[in-house]
């Protein structure tokens, strides 16, 4: 079976396609999401999802979060004393969800769909890939989030041509991108965003407002204060929606700090954060030659949609109230899925034509004359513009700017600065030529890009006919079968706690937390539960186990809602 992943920087979600449409699939602890955030003990055993988050107030340096962010990077993140980079982090989210559906679908799962954001370039979309394989899966196809969302949306359903922006704002990430619809061809137009633009940064304005009204400074916060601040500042976050001020309070050392912020400051706060939502907005229309005005639909995905200022901004912005039938967490996942089944020729998606656009332009480096007889190098030359409907072939035509040269190189960029040292090298490859003056030997440097984002570069000598061909997969940042099959085994060390345990373990490692930020007689009667779910697990008696931790569950519930 095919299945449809959504790695989200905050959360996780897994989807299959099923006779009655798209499905959520469950995890282990029966939530559709999954924080995607992994902790690692000095044992070796691995924790993903709520247990590891739950872990950080208490284990801080032992647990990662927001990784996406550096995916196809070299950044390393240390946990427990052992080094992993963003794509094996992400591999172990991916290998939970897969272990989840596994067992709920009582069936192995072999394949996925991951989505990604449009805005990922070559590096981050082939470390997404990677991070599937490491996790057992293979990895043939991608999705971009919008284009996922719209599917969901079964905006191919409609009966009349429509043009519709999806505006996805997740956890990290956040991306626009310009749809048309007409008779059963849905069309991506154009896309924009910023990798380092989401819920989190609006989570971290509640937090610098509190440590502003509180008379703090981060750096004077212990790690476990830190970790409560961004508890809190999220909990903050949620309740705002609701009212007109929220009071927030955080433990620190044996003094508990409080500050109450109101509506008006947060938004006033976040104003930065909106005007840096405006501009990929803008961008995105101007690529697709259109105005806001021409838009049908305004469509909303991603967590961070579920705030008042945005949506409130985004109203004032398009002059219309956006679409939100579906829940802006899981759309995704489920268009994920429809994309999986898309791939599988499923008789209930047959029909469906969707394509896709390059997000990044693809080009190479090139010398240029900008005055007679003088002449600039490492410019860039596109071949592929941003935004080009994929799948596309193009050739550009290039001389020689020497007399008797006897070789071309083509060094295969992408992005949009006009200075090839400032865009991402994907690979190169060389040709000889015959010698000539300067301008009479060319080739021609054909580029094209399928919807599986590999790129095929052809280069011939027009003069001799003799060409060479280099598929990019990612060149520098591409493992082979080989290294993914000795990482999966360098990894296998590391356990994924079993299914049976997660409950409990989870409800252990709550309740540790809320015992360090009570006090007094809070502490006494979170002991008392405590003791007798603790006592239950030691005896082995299944029923009084349930029983003690939907006692403690339910004490939890009562103190953190104060």
């Amino acid at each position: 079976m095919i299945v449809g992943i959504d790695l989200g920087t905050t959360n996780s979600l897994i989807a299959c396609f099923t006779e009655d449409g798209p499905k959520i699939i469950p995890n282990r602890l029966g939530k559709n999401l999954t924080p995607s955030v992994v902790s690692v003990d000095e044992d070796g055993n691995v924790y993903v999802g709520e247990t590891a988050k739950e872990r950080m107030s208490l284990y801080p340096d032992s647990v990662a979060q927001t990784f996406k962010r550096s995916m196809g990077t070299e950044r390393e993140y240390t946990l427990s004393g052992k080094k992993f980079k963003p794509e094996e982090l992400s591999s172990m989210v991916i290998r939970a969800l897969k272990e989840d559906a596994e067992s709920y679908l009582g069936e192995e799962i072999t394949e996925a769909v991951i989505s990604v954001p449009a805005y990922f370039d070559d590096k981050r979309r082939k470390a997404t890939k990677r991070a599937g394989e490491l996790a057992g899966l293979k990895v043939e196809r991608m999705i971009s989030e919008p284009t996922a969302a719209a599917v969901a949306y079964g905006l191919y359903d409609k009966t009349k041509d429509t043009r519709f922006l999806v505006f996805d704002l997740g956890g990290g990430t956040f991306d626009v991108s310009v749809l048309e619809l007409y008779h059963n061809i849905l069309e991506v137009r154009a896309v924009a965003g910023d990798n380092y633009l989401g819920g989190e940064d609006f989570t971290g304005i509640m937090a610098k407002l509190f440590l502003q009204k509180a008379k703090l400074q981060m750096h004077n916060l212990t790690e476990k204060e830190q970790v409560r601040l961004q508890r809190q500042a999220e909990k903050a976050k949620r309740a705002i929606n609701d009212t007109d001020k929220v009071k927030m309070s955080l433990l620190c050392g044996e003094e508990t700090k409080e500050a109450e912020i109101t509506y008006k400051e947060y938004e006033e706060a976040c104003n930065e954060l909106l005007m840096k939502i405006r501009e990929p907005v803008k961008r995105s229309l101007a690529d697709a030659g259109l105005k806001l005005t021409d838009i049908d639909e305004v469509i909303l995905i991603g967590g961070a949609t579920r705030l008042n200022i945005v949506r409130d901004f985004l109203i004032r912005l398009f002059r219309k109230f956006p679409d939100t039938k579906l829940n802006p967490d899981e759309t995704v996942a489920l268009g994920a899925s429809i994309q999986a089944a898309m791939k599988e020729r499923r008789e209930e998606v047959k029909e469906v034509i969707l394509t896709d656009v390059c997000s990044f332009t693809l080009g190479t480096e090139v010398v240029v004359e900008y005055e007679e007889g003088k002449f600039e190098d490492g410019r860039f030359c596109p071949i592929i513009e941003r935004n080009t409907v994929i799948p596309a072939s193009h050739t550009e035509r290039l001389y020689t700017v020497k007399d008797n040269q006897e070789k071309i190189r083509v060094r295969v960029l992408q992005g949009e600065s006009r200075f090839a040292r400032n865009n991402l090298y994907l690979g190169e490859l060389e040709v000889d030529i015959p010698k000539a003056p300067k301008g009479r030997e060319s080739v021609d440097v054909t580029y094209t890009y399928d919807i599986n984002s590999l790129l095929e570069v052809e280069v011939k000598v027009v003069s001799t006919g003799i060409s060479r061909k280099l598929i990019i997969k990612g060149a520098d940042n591409q493992m082979s079968e080989e290294e993914i099959k000795k990482r999966m085994e360098e990894l296998a060390y590391l356990k994924i706690q079993p299914r049976d345990y997660e409950e409990n373990r989870l409800a252990l490692l709550r309740a540790e937390r809320v015992y360090e930020e009570a006090l007094g007689t809070r502490r006494k009667n979170l002991d008392h539960y405590l003791t007798a779910f603790e006592a239950a697990l030691n005896k082995g008696d299944h029923e009084e186990i349930r029983r003690t931790r939907e006692e403690l569950n339910d004490f939890l519930e009562e103190e953190e809602d104060e």
